[in-house]
């Protein structure tokens, strides 16, 4: 199991995106981190496919973008031509999950599956032969800066005991909210990586 680091870039400096961008490309990260709010599924607002198309050409790294919204189907295409690498949509969302992760797929592109802190895990095995990837919301979606919601350990436990057991181990385990240099050992132990 590789060890993937990929820095948010909701804590850069907004106004010089492209800058914090370009240091993030010389860093070791392997991804970016790019999470997308609508205002609807989450109480706040944050960037759109033409912040990710202006800052593409700063970088080289793999864009991983996370759509928190209510309808990623009417944004789907631009995300995709802005220069996403691999996008993930939410599993709480109403419109059909596996259709639209195909979708991402028939374009090239990797994607994932997100599942709020709250949200019910048993539903997870379901998307297996559809993603790449699977991401842990260790907070609640909508605002940076959020303290590590401890449950997430047992909840990552879970996840990758049921990708060991059915045999997805290619499949990777994302976490996302509240990672700091105290937690992440215990975060990798889990089975995040």
């Amino acid at each position: 199991m590789t060890l993937k680091i990929a820095p948010s870039i909701l804590s850069a400096d907004f106004s010089k995106l492209g800058k914090e961008v370009s240091f993030l490309d010389k860093s070791s990260a392997d991804y970016i981190h790019i999470d997308i709010m609508d205002g609807h599924f989450v109480p706040n607002i944050t960037i759109g496919p033409s912040v990710i198309k202006a800052i593409r050409g700063y970088s080289s790294k793999i864009f991983d973008v996370h759509l928190m919204l209510d309808e990623p189907s009417k944004y789907l295409e631009a995300f995709i031509d802005a220069g996403s690498d691999i996008i993930s949509i939410h599993h709480e969302i109403q419109e059909d999950k596996i259709h639209l992760l195909k979708k991402i797929q028939e374009r090239g592109l990797r994607c994932g599956i997100v599942f709020n802190p709250d949200s019910d895990l048993t539903h997870v095995k379901a998307y297996f032969p559809f993603v790449h990837q699977i991401l842990l919301m260790s907070v609640f979606p909508g605002f940076g800066g959020q303290s590590f919601i401890t449950n997430s350990i047992k909840r990552g436990e879970f996840v990758r005991n049921m990708l060991v057991q059915e045999k997805c181990e290619h499949i990777d385990l994302e976490i996302d909210g509240g990672i700091k240099i105290e937690n992440c050992r215990e975060v990798v132990k889990a089975g995040y990586n």
